[in-house]
């Protein structure tokens, strides 16, 4: 028992020891006398009190104890007293060496002739054997390739286009012929088709002739009927005549025979001015009016459509709109026309334009759709249109053509060459030619050597790219220990591992989404940069691949810190991805990679993208493993621990409950604190939840869990000294119980830590009453005092001042916020005078600020309320 708790007494010894020095380290108070006498402070403590009984008597002395220790101390110890001063120093030149060799792996291996080299010597083929000519086999492939007839495919983008052009052809005939309004205008067995063609489009001095001439006519006529019937009425008892021709009307102008094509305009008024003058007899006034009516309409119908044509700008529709058939035709042949020109389109479409093709061969192409498919009159029309919106829709398909081409490099057979035993492959002083060397290597004569000049330029520039790092996180205040430099060397030599491995999609959003999440945004982004400059150097890998790992790896990492659960991480990890094909893809059109590519380009960013996101996957799985292998804490573990369902906290509420309202309430204290000084909220809650677990080896032991059962302290122990015990027993059964749960290092760290160094004052003052009784009892306050160590971090001090004014907070009653905060400030004095918080990182100027933190906490939980009138009793 005693050696137990000898050894118990050193290793929290040891702690503090190491506490003390990473504080100074990190203070930049890096003193080489701590180094010296740290062997020299073992001794000293080994000499000292073993503290076991109230009368401490000493065991060793210091001078015997040093000369054990001199007399037994070997080499083992000596090389780990070299090693741990040493640490920082190993740890550099591993990571240069491990990087310098994942990095620079192809120098390993580089051969000492190289193609275009003057050979040193003669070299002759030791055996005879069949060698495959890999540049003449190449160039056949490649030749065949050159040669390989492009597969063409219809672009319906282009088609959609001419599509889109020709209904706005179409369309606008439509409006122009609205306008001009509906032909034929009337009756064709009155008018002709050509007759009402001619009397819209001709001139209008010509109408105002036709009409004179009409009005002419019809005088003449009425003259002749009038004296026709003067002599009828003469001749009126005659005998009755057979009436003759001259009994009917005559008309001035004979009616020609139609003809469509070659008939000159005088014959074309002629025939309009016959055929009007017969329904001007045939016909009453009335109806012959309006159709004289009707014709002026439709003339001015006829110009507003051939000036609304000539506004049109395009010069395409000009050449179309200029002809005057589109006003020519009938409303059926017109029908007849848009159906037969949309058909047309799509089977010329359809067979496929290539570029290139000779203008007459598609004029013939176009006429021969246009005469199976429009009237006669519209052809002409037809073909405009057609070939005023029709180009090439044929492009290569990439895919296909590609595919044949390999297919017909495969059918190239490998070019092989016999080179007999004792052939000379290459003689001394001649140039290595690529075939040359293909046989030397394939002899292995060309011999390997390790490039130790870029070796070195190598390893320097890693060497400069962690120094640039070290400096970094300095600047940023994101102290690490070695085991986390180490495990950020793991993740790093992933990214140059997977590239040397031949993987061209290396795990850019692993060590984002990992070092972001686990030591923030500045660790994540420099090792990715630094990584981003260094590569290239000599690793053969796509640049844009680099670049678009990169970002996606620095956006990751940018943000894996702010998130608090997996599930958030989980989206990261698809957000990366698609930013990583994102932005590959941007970097591919900014170069013009895309270009002729065609979905080969959108194939690759999105394996890109999948790859992003399988190493975000693998990162998640991985990220509860590393947390705990490298003692690390992150938010969201931090937020797991502090979850009360865990069975320590669930121990802990259900045996201690007493213990478990105190926990709450530091924690609360705690926390506000914590958000207003800037430290790790999520750890200082996490901590302060676990603090006190150690109570549960002896719950009645503390006050607040004697809720209605006498003080144990009183009725059984009744010994101060054994009662100091059992309270200081809380810290080492704590730290027991959170390493069998594998608590983090910084959550065990509160265990201790809130204690410090302090004096359990109730009993060390009753043991002091007692050795007044009796003067033979010594009384040590080491007895009576916490083991340490004191607070090492902001975090540990803010819990152990919660801890040490939640009690006296509790015992308020109705103070004033004032006489709350004057006591408070009183307490924060003592821990500092006390010098336990010389160590956390507080200042002095902060404890009065966390007195006014502690008071507004409390305030809000002793709020005053409303006084309730007492209810009376009703009567029965």
């Amino acid at each position: 028992m005693k050696t137990q708790q000898f050894l118990q007494s050193l290793s929290q010894q040891l702690r503090q020891w190491q506490r003390q020095y990473k504080v100074l380290f990190r203070q930049g108070k890096h003193h080489q006398k701590l180094h010296r006498n740290f062997f020299n402070k073992l001794l000293l403590y080994l000499s000292a009190n073993n503290h076991q009984g109230k009368q401490g008597k000493q065991k060793q002395t210091q001078k015997s104890t040093a000369k054990l220790v001199k007399k037994k101390a070997g080499i083992d110890k000596v090389i780990f007293r070299w090693v741990h001063q040493k640490r920082s120093s190993i740890i550099l030149v591993l990571a240069i060496l491990s990087l310098t060799t994942v990095v620079g792996h192809d120098l390993y291996n580089q051969p000492r002739m190289k193609v275009n080299n003057i050979a040193l010597q003669t070299f002759t083929a030791p055996y005879t054997d069949n060698i495959e000519d890999r540049q003449e086999t190449e160039d056949k492939r490649k030749d065949a390739i050159d040669k390989s007839v492009p597969i063409l495919m219809i672009d319906n983008h282009i088609n959609e286009k001419i599509n889109d052009e020709l209904e706005i052809i179409l369309d606008t005939s439509n409006k122009i012929r609205g306008i001009a309004g509906t032909f034929p205008f009337f009756d064709t067995s009155v008018l002709s088709i050509f007759s009402q063609r001619y009397l819209r489009a001709f001139p209008e001095s010509e109408w105002q002739k036709l009409k004179v001439t009409l009005e002419k006519n019809r005088n003449q006529n009425l003259k002749k009927q009038n004296a026709k019937f003067l002599l009828s009425q003469r001749s009126l008892g005659n005998s009755k005549k057979t009436p003759d021709s001259s009994s009917s009307p005559t008309l001035s102008l004979a009616i020609p025979a139609p003809n469509h094509e070659k008939q000159s305009d005088e014959a074309a008024f002629i025939q309009a001015l016959s055929e009007i003058e017969i329904y001007q007899f045939t016909a009453s006034e009335a109806n012959f009016s309006e159709l004289i009516t009707q014709i002026s309409q439709v003339r001015q119908g006829y110009s507003q459509a051939i000036a609304k044509a000539s506004q049109i700008e395009t010069e395409k529709l000009k050449q179309i709109y200029t002809q005057p058939v589109i006003l020519e035709l009938s409303d059926n042949d017109w029908v007849k026309t848009q159906v037969g020109i949309r058909k047309s389109a799509e089977r010329i479409l359809a067979q496929g334009i290539s570029a290139g093709l000779p203008k007459n061969i598609l004029n013939n192409a176009v006429n021969l759709q246009v005469q199976l498919s429009v009237p006669s009159e519209a052809e002409s029309l037809a073909t405009n249109v057609l070939l005023a919106v029709i180009q090439p829709n044929l492009k290569q398909d990439e895919a296909q053509t590609k595919q044949q081409a390999q297919l017909a490099a495969q059918e190239i057979p490998s070019i092989i060459l016999q080179v007999k035993k004792g052939e000379v492959i290459v003689s001394k002083g001649e140039k290595i030619t690529k075939w040359k060397f293909q046989v030397l290597e394939h002899y292995h004569l060309i011999g390997r050597q390790i490039n130790w000049m870029r070796l070195t330029i190598l390893a320097v520039i890693m060497t400069v790219g962690i120094q640039v790092f070290v400096w970094l996180e300095t600047k940023s205040n994101n102290y690490l220990r070695q085991r986390d430099r180490l495990l950020v060397l793991l993740l790093t030599l992933t990214v140059p591992g997977v590239l040397a491995m031949g993987l061209p999609y290396t795990t850019w959003s692993a060590i984002g989404l990992l070092l972001g999440s686990f030591y923030g945004p500045t660790v994540g982004v420099v090792v990715i940069g630094l990584l981003s400059f260094i590569l290239p150097i000599t690793v053969n890998t796509s640049i844009l691949l680099l670049l678009s790992g990169a970002v996606g790896g620095m956006f990751c990492s940018y943000v894996a810190h702010r998130l608090r659960s997996r599930e958030e991480l989980a989206l990261l990890g698809v957000i990366t991805a698609l930013t990583q094909g994102g932005v590959f893809l941007l970097l591919k059109i900014l170069t013009g990679g895309v270009f002729g590519s065609g979905w080969y380009i959108f194939q690759e960013a999105g394996l890109f993208a999948v790859s992003g996101l399988s190493w975000s996957i693998v990162a998640l799985g991985l990220s509860p493993y590393l947390e705990t292998l490298f003692d690390v804490i992150t938010p969201i573990r931090l937020a797991e621990l502090a979850n009360p369902n865990r069975p320590l906290l669930k121990r802990l509420a259900t045996e201690t409950p007493g213990t478990f309202q105190h926990t709450l309430l530091v924690a609360t204290l705690a926390e506000a604190a914590a958000k207003q000084l800037g430290c790790n909220v999520e750890l200082v809650r996490a901590g302060t939840l676990y603090h006190d677990i150690g109570k549960m080896h002896d719950p009645l032991g503390f006050i607040e869990n004697q809720i209605d059962s006498p003080n144990k302290h009183e009725t059984e122990i009744k010994d101060p000294w054994e009662s100091a015990k059992l309270i200081k027993k809380h810290v080492t059964q704590g730290l027991i119980m959170a390493k069998k749960h594998s608590l983090p290092t910084a959550i065990q760290a509160f265990i201790p830590e809130h204690q410090g160094t302090m004096a359990i004052a109730y009993f060390y003052h009753q043991a002091q009453q007692i050795a007044q009784e009796n003067p033979s009892i010594i009384v040590d306050k080491a007895d009576f005092c916490y083991d340490g160590p004191i607070p090492q971090s902001r975090e540990t001090g803010i819990v152990m001042l919660a801890d040490s004014c939640e009690a006296a907070l509790r015992s308020l009653k109705d103070a004033t916020p004032e006489k709350a905060l004057n006591m408070l400030n009183n307490i924060l004095r003592a821990k500092w005078q006390d010098d336990q918080l010389i160590d956390s990182g507080l200042t002095r100027e902060e404890m009065p600020k966390i007195a006014q933190i502690f008071v507004d906490v409390w305030q809000q939980f002793h709020h005053k309320r409303i006084a309730y009138p007492k209810a009376k009793a009703g009567n029965s």
